[in-house]
């Protein structure tokens, strides 16, 4: 139930002395900051939570639960005695009680906001109305919060839980995605939240972001979570926020256009400017809200040109469309992936450096399922679980057990899941379907181990070692053309040593 039913407790005295917070009251609160402005994933966030719990929570969840319940009902406590409000305080014991009070309040709303972002999502573009924000921001008026602090606390609210909302989607408790989703998060607010909050929210577009991994480890997915969850002003007139998280968020990935059109994509262009030009076309950058982002998938697949022109948009936040010679601003942020090794791309001369360097604000690695799996195997139920809400709206006990049976019984025990998530998600398809999977044909075979192996003493002739050198590089990078170029072998080698 929202604090909202103890606003008639509040009583401020009309006095000169100032209120003081008891010792055990500042230690508390100041506890509470610590916590309030702690990544959520991480391991720091869980012992402050223990700590304002009182101890004796093992589980993660419970803590949390009692670590919000002990905060609210010291926040109740001060305000049925007329103390909630931060008018009554000199400045130190104002900032920790602010602190407080904000803490409970945004858990007590938790709720209403996770209705909200559901509802957004259904809704689409469209800014949705919050029947709740009158509420909200009367409530932390009364408290001595002034109009603008208000609003903008409000709005801190609404990107914090989206935050939690997305990134916790990211499925699976092994380290490397724990490591991830603290990734995410800081990527998002930064290490230092409190600086975020106070300098940093509306300077983000500023940060690029680089992503790497296989194809089909969820890139895309972690560059949702970053795109949906910027900071998003609240216009109080309309009683909505100024943009939909919805249209917050632009993907693109750029190894499905042509090179003759990948700047018409980007930057737009105007009637005339090329052969097929008919019209002026408004490209992503244009489409791209000032709360917004905009995620490139495929970066290493871009031509140098184009990578000059994306380096302008970085540089001087502005870009001009093809055939036109028109300086346009740009005020998104960008997010970028690749699945190929930036490394070579750059030694061959294929990937500007400067570029590069304009890109990698943050580089973010997102981990293979093999690597998930062999950190934390019982991750694959949740994976499950997860892939079959999505597929078919619920994901019970008993099917997933089904499924993780079938996986079980038809895939060799180290199965190296060369497809990770996106094959995994296909493979639960064709066990709906067929009630079986063999796996990726193109998948090392259950007798060979990874390369790595040779490190632990592992023996293989120099065919084998060939062999699945080629189906690594071709895993990796798709076509026989590309392997017979790493390798330096003919294309016709090269297929015989795949098929073989």
């Amino acid at each position: 139930m929202p604090l909202a039913f103890c606003v008639d407790l509040l009583y401020i005295p009309c006095m000169a002395t100032i209120e003081r917070l008891t010792t055990e009251d500042r230690q508390f609160f100041q506890l509470v900051s610590e916590a309030a402005f702690s990544n959520p994933f991480s391991d720091e966030r869980s012992e402050l939570d223990l700590q304002l719990a009182g101890g004796g929570r093992a589980d993660r969840e419970k803590r949390l639960q009692s670590a919000i319940a002990s905060v609210i009902e010291r926040v109740r406590g001060l305000m049925r005695s007329g103390k909630a409000s931060l008018a009554l305080y000199g400045a130190e014991d104002r900032e920790w009680l602010g602190k407080g009070l904000l803490f409970a309040h945004y858990h007590n709303y938790v709720a209403a906001f996770d209705e909200l972002i559901l509802r957004q999502q259904s809704d689409g573009d469209a800014p949705c109305a919050v029947p709740f924000s009158g509420e909200l921001l009367a409530l932390l008026r009364e408290q001595g919060f002034k109009e603008q602090e208000a609003r903008h606390y409000f709005a801190f609210f609404y990107q914090l839980r989206r935050a939690f909302f997305f990134i916790n989607q990211l499925v699976g408790q092994s380290a490397a995605m724990r490591s991830l989703r603290c990734g995410l998060w800081n990527n998002t607010f930064t290490y230092d939240a409190r600086r975020y909050e106070a300098k940093l929210w509306n300077r983000m577009e500023d940060f690029s972001t680089l992503l790497l991994g296989e194809t089909g480890t969820g890139k895309g997915a972690a560059a949702a979570a970053i795109g949906r969850s910027g900071y998003i002003p609240f216009d109080e007139k309309s009683g909505r926020f100024a943009e939909s998280f919805t249209r917050n968020f632009i993907s693109i990935n750029l190894s499905q256009f042509p090179v003759s059109l990948i700047e018409s994509e980007l930057f737009g262009h105007r009637k005339g400017s090329f052969t097929g030009a008919v019209d002026n076309h408004q490209g992503i950058l244009s489409r791209c809200v000032p709360h917004g982002a905009i995620f490139l998938d495929e970066i290493g697949d871009v031509s140098v040109p184009v990578q000059i022109k994306l380096l302008k948009v970085l540089q001087e936040r502005s870009f001009s469309p093809v055939g036109s010679h028109e300086n346009k601003p740009f005020r998104g942020r960008i997010i970028a992936a690749t699945n190929h090794s930036l490394t070579e791309l750059r030694r061959d001369g294929n990937f500007r450096d400067d570029f590069y360097y304009r890109l990698c604000s943050d580089v973010i690695e997102v981990p293979t399922l093999r690597q998930q799996l062999q950190q934390d195997p019982p991750s694959l139920d949740a994976l499950l679980q997860f892939l079959l809400l999505r597929i078919l709206g619920a994901a019970d006990p008993e099917l997933v057990n089904s499924i993780r049976q079938a996986l079980r019984r038809d895939l060799p025990a180290n199965y190296r899941w060369p497809g990770n998530v996106r094959e995994l998600e296909q493979a639960v398809r064709r066990v709906l379907l067929n009630g079986s999977y063999s796996g990726d044909p193109f998948a090392l075979p259950v007798a060979e181990a990874d390369l790595q192996d040779l490190a632990d003493g592992a023996e293989m002739t120099a065919q084998e070692l060939l062999t699945r050198y080629c189906r690594q590089l071709h895993q990796r990078f798709g076509t026989y053309e590309e392997v017979a170029r790493r390798t330096q072998l003919d294309r016709r080698t090269v297929k015989k040593y795949l098929q073989a």
